[in-house]
């Protein structure tokens, strides 16, 4: 599978490579050099522990929380119950 670099370096992650990795918006990814001079691109794990249990993911969509502002605030700055 060949793509094309843009004139900005950056590339369109054919849809069969992005379903096989599980790569969706807002993925991250890894490029890890190969010693035979090969790039491997693999997704990224996921280093709060869990998927989608950052403090960012606690609360997104959400319009209604139960929680104060300060309360909110504390939440996503990592605060002492993080």
């Amino acid at each position: 599978m060949a793509t094309t670099v843009t004139q900005k370096g950056q590339v369109t992650i054919p849809k069969r490579v992005r379903d096989a990795l599980g790569i969706v918006p807002g993925s991250k990814v890894e490029f890890t050099p190969a010693s035979d001079g090969r790039i491997i691109l693999t997704k990224a794990g996921d280093t709060s522990g869990s998927a989608g249990s950052s403090r960012f993911a606690k609360i997104r969509g959400s319009a209604d929380l139960g929680m104060s502002t300060d309360e909110i605030m504390a939440l996503l700055r990592g605060g002492p119950d993080e």
